[in-house]
């Protein structure tokens, strides 16, 4: 298939009335504002309260419109999977992602959503991932030899996310950039900030406005450079992407190119600040977890400055695990919008073609019937045997199904190197008495930036 064949965002829909939604057991809060304080405030909370209340399918009303959420592994697979293309992820996201990062990867649909992946999948295969693991093991070393001589107490959160901006940069711009990084950069944590900002009109002065003048100079930036990029090549994402092809043959338009490492650099930034931020709070609080999987990376037998390996990943599996579990406890994507298309029926309800609807993988990865003991930390959960006894559908971080991450074996591949030169380098504690408080939405992070203590390893 062609994509002149195709024409973007092709699919319309209209949220039906309120009234519609009526048999739907839930409570819509208070006017206009709904429960959308009660979500910001404590996201958890507030969806174990209403399915407590009404079931694993209920009715609330968030940001000036009545959604229904629908929990459990069950409506994770009808939804993510979405064998019958029900759910529109352009019209789920479109709302909160459109104006900073229009027609980014997984705001696209069904055929459209199939062709730009296919194309794009070609900056995540073998070759150049073994390109980007020896940028982001450089960048990492690098980063994790400076923590070790410094020591002391540290804010983890802003050192990580300074930490995946600068691997961003390097891995997926190249380090051809120059002196440009410091205003792209600069620009990208504008947009990314500006995502999520509750007021969402640019007026003078706003974060949204700030986040539209860096999505200005961004463009600018990629369509300076994509023909250069195409002309001399390289090994970094977006130099992939800029020869990427279609199957007819037909390179990547400029705009789309700009829209997809728009959204790729966003994706891969923010979440996995997140999930690397959790994942060494998990080993601060469990210390004998953070010596079993230090012993896992000595064994090895690499000496600090060595390389890391494909093969070295691979042999880290109670490593992987950890992860893994940090991802259950705080997904970095706690809440996933769909809408529908088409008229559909889940747990004996009817819901109408164009109601907003939600999954919960933070919900889900906390149940105690899938999951027991949900706030102990416990990689065994992700033994071969303990995975097959599970719902596929209930660990769901990356999503699933058309619309499963492109980039997790990238992101699987960035947090193994770390953990390795983490774990080999540096001891991580907290101070007695001490318990980090996170904000659990739109992506999870520790509201005081999670205070460390780092010592040096062996």
């Amino acid at each position: 298939m062609s994509m002149q064949s195709l024409a973007p965002s092709a699919i319309s829909v209209t949220p039906p009335k309120r009234t519609s939604l009526a048999h739907i057991p839930g409570e819509e809060g208070w006017p206009v504002i709904g429960r959308t304080f009660s979500v910001l405030a404590d996201p958890k909370g507030e969806v174990e309260r209403m399915a407590a209340k009404y079931g694993l399918v209920y009715r609330t009303r968030v940001l000036g419109e009545t959604s229904i959420s629908m929990l459990g592994p069950e409506a994770n697979e009808l939804v993510l999977f979405d064998q019958d293309k029900l759910f529109s992820s352009t019209h789920g996201w479109g709302a909160i992602l459109d104006r900073l990062f229009p027609r980014g990867l997984m705001l696209l649909d069904f055929d459209e959503h199939r062709l730009h992946r296919r194309a794009l999948s070609v900056a995540f295969k073998s070759g150049p991932m073994k390109s980007y693991l020896a940028a982001l093991d450089a960048g990492i070393a690098r980063c994790v030899a400076r923590w070790r001589q410094q020591s002391g107490t540290i804010l983890f959160y802003p050192a990580m996310k300074q930490l995946t901006l600068d691997l961003a940069a390097t891995s997926f711009l190249g380090e051809a950039i120059g002196p440009e990084v410091d205003e792209v950069t600069r620009a990208f944590v504008d947009m990314v900030a500006a995502a999520v900002a509750p007021i969402r009109h640019p007026w003078p002065g706003t974060q949204m406005a700030r986040g539209v003048k860096g999505r200005a100079r961004i463009v600018a930036y990629f369509s300076r450079q994509i023909p250069h990029r195409r002309e001399k090549g390289g090994d970094d994402l977006f130099s992939q992407l800029c020869r990427a092809t279609h199957d007819d043959g037909a390179l990547l338009s400029t705009q789309d190119i700009i829209d997809h490492m728009s959204f790729l650099m966003m994706a891969a930034h923010d979440t996995l600040t997140s999930s690397l931020t959790s994942f060494v709070a998990a080993l601060a609080a469990n210390a004998q977890w953070q010596d079993r999987l230090r012993s896992e990376v000595s064994a090895l037998g690499l000496s600090t400055d060595a390389p890391t390996t494909f093969d070295h990943l691979e042999a880290l599996p109670l490593s992987a695990m950890a992860f893994k579990e940090a991802l259950r406890m705080k997904p970095p994507v706690p809440s996933i919008p769909r809408r529908a298309v088409r008229d559909f029926s889940f747990k004996g309800y009817a819901i109408p073609a164009g109601t907003g609807v939600n999954v919960n993988p933070l919900f889900t990865h906390n149940m105690p019937d899938v999951w027991p003991d949900p706030d102990r930390f416990d990689p065994l959960r992700f033994t071969d045997e303990a995975v097959r006894g599970r719902h596929r559908f209930a660990w769901v971080p990356f999503g699933g199904g058309a619309h499963m991450c492109l980039g997790l074996h990238f992101a699987n591949m960035q947090a193994m190197c770390f953990a390795r030169h983490f774990l080999q380098n540096v001891k991580v504690s907290f101070q007695p008495g001490y318990t980090p408080e996170w904000q659990m939405w739109p992506i999870p992070k520790p509201k005081d930036g999670l205070r460390v203590t780092l010592s040096p390893a062996g």
